[in-house]
């Protein structure tokens, strides 16, 4: 069974969170630029044809891409509400851990081996009297 990552880590989720921002900032910046600079032309009486028709145009673009973004937006926030209706798997526990049992605690030290136990057992291994009789 195929796990999905969580949102937070997904790069599409987050993809889309940036571009919808992205948008929204670049049609705010288009907007406000045009719809001002119309407005000064038009108060100073300089406004030309260009200025105020193509003007127009250029600020509804500016809208536009704003609703884009905001349609975006409210998108990911969808697919995130969604995405908490998923169902996760359970925690499946392969064995069940007995922490009263003492059967995998750690050796003793009185238990591990020394230079000078494993010396002594040998000579003691070998007898006294074959000790005399090499001698003699």
């Amino acid at each position: 069974m195929s796990t999905r990552p969580r949102l937070i880590r997904s790069i599409p989720f987050w993809g889309l969170v940036a571009v919808s921002l992205a948008t929204i900032a670049g049609g705010w910046y288009i907007t406000t630029d045009k719809l001002g600079a119309m407005t000064t032309t038009l108060t100073d009486g300089t406004a030309t044809g260009v200025d105020v028709y193509v003007g127009q145009s250029i600020a509804q673009l500016g809208s536009i891409l704003i609703g884009a973004g905001v349609i975006g937006v409210l998108l990911a926030l969808g697919v995130a509400a969604v995405s908490t209706l998923r169902p996760h798997p359970p925690v499946e526990v392969v064995e069940p851990i007995d922490w009263t049992s003492e059967a995998e605690t750690a050796p003793e030290l009185s238990e591990a081996p020394t230079a000078a136990t494993d010396v002594a057992p040998a000579e003691a291994a070998e007898p006294a009297d074959a000790k005399e009789t090499v001698a003699r």
